[in-house]
């Protein structure tokens, strides 16, 4: 977002004016910003560039199904458009959406919509353009055959940046709608995804649905997780989830040690399973899974799963492919 508004002539003091953010925060790859840190900068930015139009539509276009992690290569691997979304709805928490959504069949149209009435006001049009194109470009990778989004509709009066979202949906949208939402063709929903991979959608699905009943699990060492399988991630240090628990780093360690385990095996403990079973079920390259896992470089993931597993992690896919 700082390099987006860079772009448009923002400096980045500008943009991290009052979010605790500093550019050594922003330049550390073990770092995470949270969301509500982010809302203040998405404030910053806009009063920047209070006449610059479509600001969350353009930037929504920069996100891609490799951005949301083990959701969005459950998406990825999905049957049908049809699947990949129901997939999305069934596993939302476990993406960076700030809109409700939800899907629908007309019979004609199959839609997904975005509510985003849960979000602060001032910052609705925003981030609802910003999950808009996001979901656009998702659809649009998925199918990767050219599919075309059939119709738009949008909440409200058409905004005076109307003809470049036209642009960008590709069809003319229809304002003053019930709901907000883009729609494909039943045809088009239906249609087999390239990318459909039976094995590794049950795989990643279980994954999923791991994570989502791993956020319920009692005790501090399961809202430890649920932390670092959501908005922190695996990128997340013991300071930020304390922070986020409203601790005390050293409190944390010793009520994690109180029941055996520590904030560092936690971590190890789902880049372990979560490596272990992408490597299994996929073809990803290991430059990709290192990033997902949260390691600055291949190497430091390799130096990882050697010490969890006494080998490297081409050999163990090749074990495996083997047996």
């Amino acid at each position: 977002m700082v390099n987006f508004a860079a772009s448009l002539g923002v400096d980045s003091d500008t943009c991290l004016l009052g979010t605790g953010i500093n550019e050594t925060l922003l330049e550390d790859s073990d770092a995470l910003i949270p969301r509500e840190q982010e809302m203040r900068l998405i404030e910053n930015i806009m009063l920047a560039l209070p006449d610059e139009p479509a600001l969350g539509f353009r930037l929504g276009q920069q996100y891609n199904v490799a951005t949301f992690g083990i959701w969005g290569f459950a998406l990825r691997t999905s049957r049908t458009l049809r699947d990949a979304a129901e997939t999305a709805m069934r596993y939302l928490p476990l993406s960076t959406a700030y809109c409700r959504m939800f899907t629908f069949d007309d019979g004609q149209y199959f839609g997904i919509g975005m509510d985003p009435s849960d979000i602060p006001r001032h910052l609705q049009q925003f981030l609802l353009e910003r999950d808009l194109a996001t979901g656009i470009n998702l659809v649009r990778e998925l199918s990767l055959a050219g599919l075309t989004i059939a119709r738009a509709e949008f909440q409200g009066d058409p905004p005076a940046y109307a003809d470049f979202v036209k642009t960008a949906i590709g069809v003319a949208p229809h304002y003053g709608q019930s709901r907000n939402a883009t729609m494909v063709s039943v045809e088009s929903a239906d249609k087999p995804l390239p990318t459909f991979n039976g094995n590794l959608v049950r795989m990643l699905e279980d994954q999923c649905r791991t994570q989502l009943q791993q956020r319920q699990v009692g005790g501090l060492a399961g809202q430890v997780r649920q932390h670092i399988l959501g908005r922190l991630g695996l990128i997340a240090t013991v300071e930020e989830v304390a922070s986020a628990l409203a601790m005390s780093p050293r409190s944390l360690r010793r009520k994690l040690e109180q029941e055996g385990t520590s904030f560092r095996q936690l971590i190890e403990e789902e880049r372990r399973q979560t490596a272990e079973q992408i490597l299994a079920g996929s073809d990803m390259t290991l430059d990709e899974l290192a990033i997902h896992l949260g390691y600055t470089d291949t190497a430091s993931f390799t130096r990882a799963f050697r010490r969890w597993l006494h080998m490297s992690p081409g050999e163990y896919r090749r074990r495996h492919k083997a047996s």
